[in-house]
C-alpha cells in the first residue's frame, strides 16, 4: 500500500534511540522531509546521518519538550526550512519511578515524569497547530502506552502521565477535527528494547527472584500474541495514522501490545 508520505514534513521528537529511532528511520524510507527535536544532540546526529543515507532531508533542532519557548521555536524553525508542517510524531517521554506505590511516588518524581509525558505532548501541540489549522491539513500522533488504557500497580506517575495524553488526544482531535487536522494515539505495549531490558526487566528480577529469560517470558504470558512488541511494530502504526490511508480515523487509542489493553 502506497502511503503517499512522500515529501510530507514530518517533526518527530524523541527521534534517537529506541522506538524514536524506528519511527524516524520508517519515516525516512517512505520519502518524509524530517524535523528531528531532541536533547542529547550527540544521539539525534547518529539516527539523522541515517535518515540521510536513506535519502531523506533531515533538519535537526535542539530541544526540550517541556520548555514551551523552544518547542515554539522547533516549529518557527520547521516553517523557516520546509514551508509547513504536516506531521509531528510525539515521542519524547520517559518511564518514571518503577515498582514505587502512589505513597511512595516522591512529588518531584510525579512532577518530572507528568510535565514530560504530557506537559511535553501538549507544548508541541500547542506550537504546530496553528499552523496545521490555518493550512486546512495535519496528523499528530502522540506516542502514549498502554499502561494509560488500563490500570497497573507500582507505575502510578507513568500511567497518570499517559491517561492525561489520552484526553489530550482526544480533546484536540474534537478541536482540530472540522480544520481537516487528525489527532490519535498510538499506545505500545511493552517494547523490547534498552528500557525494558535495563529498566522493567532487572526490577521484575529482582522483585520476584527470576531469571532474565523468566522474567521476559513472564511479561509475554501477559499478552494474547505470546511475544513483546518490537520498535518497528510501533513504527508501522505511526506511518498509518500519519497518512491519508487513516483519513478518516481521529481520536482513537492503537495498543501495539499484542493484545493486553483490550477494551
Amino acid at each position: 500500500m502506497d502511503l503517499k508520505l512522500g515529501n510530507k514534513v514530518a517533526v518527530i521528537t524523541g527521534p534517537a534511540k529506541g522506538m524514536g529511532a524506528a519511527i524516524t528511520l520508517a519515516f525516512a524510507r517512505e520519502g518524509c522531509r524530517l524535523v528531528l527535536a531532541g536533547r542529547d544532540m550527540a544521539a539525534v546526529d547518529e539516527v539523522a546521518a541515517q535518515a540521510r543515507a536513506l535519502g531523506a532531508q533531515v533538519l535537526q533542532v535542539q530541544c526540550d519538550v517541556t520548555r514551551s519557548s523552544e518547542t515554539e521555536a522547533l516549529a518557527a524553525a520547521a516553517i523557516e526550512t520546509y514551508g509547513r508542517i504536516d506531521i509531528l510524531v510525539n515521542v519524547a517521554g520517559g518511564t518514571g519511578p518503577l515498582g514505587r506505590t502512589a505513597w511512595t511516588t516522591s512529588r518531584a518524581e510525579f512532577d518530572q515524569i507528568v510535565e514530560l509525558n504530557l506537559t511535553g505532548c501538549f507544548n508541541t501541540m500547542h506550537a504546530v497547530l496553528p499552523g496545521m489549522v490555518e493550512q486546512r491539513y495535519g496528523k499528530i500522533v502522540n506516542v502514549g502506552g498502554t499502561f494509560g488504557m488500563r490500570g497497573r500497580a507500582g507505575r502510578m506517575a507513568y500511567s497518570t502521565s499517559k491517561w492525561g495524553l489520552r484526553g489530550a488526544t482526544k480533546s484536540a482531535a474534537l478541536e482540530a477535527g472540522p480544520f481537516n487536522v487528525n489527532v490519535n494515539m498510538v499506545a505500545p505495549g511493552m517494547v523490547d528494547g534498552e528500557r525494558f531490558r535495563t529498566k522493567v526487566i532487572p526490577e521484575m528480577m529482582k522483585r520476584e527472584g527470576l531469571s532474565e529469560e523468566q522474567a521476559v517470558a513472564r511479561h509475554a504470558a501477559d499478552y494474547a500474541l505470546r511475544r513483546i512488541s518490537e520498535d518497528e511494530d510501533v513504527a508501522a502504526a505511526c506511518l498509518f495514522l500519519a497518512s491519508d490511508v487513516s483519513r478518516q480515523i481521529t481520536g482513537v487509542d492503537l495498543p501495539v501490545d499484542g493484545g493486553w489493553a483490550m477494551l
